[in-house]
């Protein structure tokens, strides 16, 4: 008779563990505590949150008028007429014009593709930058992790506008060196915030068991450390959109952010204040639009945050 190998469910699970550390085909699966996939969690969130479903819906309607911004938008946002300059909201111009007779609602519309770019690239570049190094800097540790915090404490030093500002009055003002000022900006708490997830999981058995079989660092970083932080990396990534898309409207208001003639929502504003006593609509319909879309990213980033975290769930 061929006794069993393992005797005790421990050194089987070790054992097991062990395997999956070592099969190149294993993909962990990101679960929330309860066990539940962060796919039926979100799908459960829309059902439940009508405030993140509405903010979901909100979302996609800036979205898909941005992405069909020729076909939805009734002028050329840049084409002057100075016969209608400065109207006021009407049947023809819902929005109004502006003081050289650009149709307000074609112009918002088209800046919704800025604004939405400009809070979807440069938060996805800093999600990229702040989940390496808080992955390195989690697990390596040593000097490595000092550096790494060091620097990101230097980042937080500053507040983000202002840095933002230095970056862009050194490069110079475009749209394309906006991109880089607010990715170099908002890495650094992404990056405290993975490596305190990687502090926590590096200890776990599965971890060691995987190091213990000689798994390499990089392996295990990214096939059991990482899908593990996927579900704050969610609700990261989605609340810094509407931070970044608030950091490019400041900017151009400033004068440091995207120029003349793209349509900004900052932008308009900030050629709009000298017109407010009697044009307010300048000024209105663009700030309403940021203040809905920067709602809408805020209703879904506490849905999600809800639905991702157990102690909230619970």
């Amino acid at each position: 008779m061929k006794w069993p190998v393992f005797h005790n469910p421990q050194d089987a699970y070790s054992k097991a563990v062990s395997d999956a550390a070592l099969d190149p085909a294993h993909e962990p699966e990101s679960e929330l505590a309860d066990g539940q996939s962060i796919r039926d969690s979100l799908i459960q969130m829309l059902r439940t949150n009508r405030t993140a479903a509405l903010g979901a819906i909100m979302i996609a309607i800036f979205a898909l008028a941005a992405i069909f911004a020729p076909w939805v938008a009734p002028y050329d946002p840049i084409a002057m007429n100075l016969a209608e300059r400065l109207q006021a909201p009407s049947w023809q111009h819902w929005f109004g014009t502006d003081e050289i007779g650009r149709d307000m609602l074609s112009r918002i519309i088209y800046g919704g593709q800025i604004s939405l770019m400009i809070g979807l690239v440069p938060s996805f570049i800093s999600l990229v930058i702040g989940t390496i190094l808080g992955l390195i800097s989690g697990y390596v540790g040593g000097f490595v992790d000092s550096v790494i915090m060091r620097l990101a404490d230097i980042v937080l030093a500053f507040p983000s506008l202002l840095l933002a500002m230095v970056v862009m009055y050194i490069m110079g003002a475009s749209t394309f060196n906006l991109f880089i000022a607010l990715s170099i900006i908002n890495w650094a708490s992404i990056a405290r915030v993975v490596r305190a997830q990687t502090l926590s999981l590096k200890e776990k058995d599965f971890i060691e068991a995987a190091r213990s079989m000689g798994v390499r660092r990089v392996t295990i970083m990214l096939r059991h450390i990482l899908p593990n932080c996927l579900a704050n990396m969610i609700v990261l990534f989605t609340m810094a959109i509407p931070a970044a898309i608030m950091s490019e409207a400041s900017l151009s208001f400033l004068g440091v952010g995207a120029q003349p003639p793209t349509p900004s929502w900052g932008l308009m504003v900030s050629q709009g204040k000298q017109y407010a006593n009697h044009c307010p609509w300048l000024i209105l319909a663009p700030g309403f639009t940021v203040l809905v879309i920067v709602m809408a990213f805020n209703f879904l980033g506490d849905g999600l945050r809800d639905a991702i975290d157990p102690y909230l769930k619970n």
